[in-house]
């Protein structure tokens, strides 16, 4: 189902919580949620659409990957950039890394590892801070 943003900061400013198999179904909206903003948006946190839970979608480009309970464990190469949210107006400053690895478990509850670089690292650390209450 196609979710309204939530635009509400002090919402947005708290950490969520595990996700459990119970909100698999959290993956569909966050599917139909970015379908629908697709030509704005490149990554969604659960918290932007209502669901206090750590669950975020990222688009890699051909594919869009739906990651629960993603924890960073790795990260290399900073660099300064600028951003924007659906969740905000206009863009502001923040620190990336060029290259993360993170842990999450998938829709089959499976656990996973992934490299990711550039631009898919970048989607993925913005919704890593959505799921921490941090909005850039």
């Amino acid at each position: 189902m196609i979710k309204t943003i939530i635009k509400d900061t002090f919402f947005l400013g708290q950490s969520s919580q595990r996700a459990s198999k119970e909100d698999l179904y959290i993956a569909q909206d966050l599917q139909d949620t970015l379908d629908s903003h697709r030509e704005s948006c490149v990554g969604l946190a659960a918290n932007m659409i209502g669901y206090q839970k750590r669950v975020i979608i990222i688009s890699m480009g051909f594919v869009d990957l739906v990651m629960f309970n993603p924890e960073l464990v790795s990260k290399s190469a900073p660099f300064d950039t600028e951003e924007s949210c659906l969740s905000l107006t206009g863009t502001r400053p923040t620190k990336r890394y060029r290259q993360i690895s993170v842990t999450y478990r998938d829709s089959n509850w499976m656990t996973k590892t992934i490299t990711l670089r550039d631009f898919p690292a970048q989607i993925c650390q913005h919704e890593l801070d959505h799921l921490e209450g941090i909005i850039i």
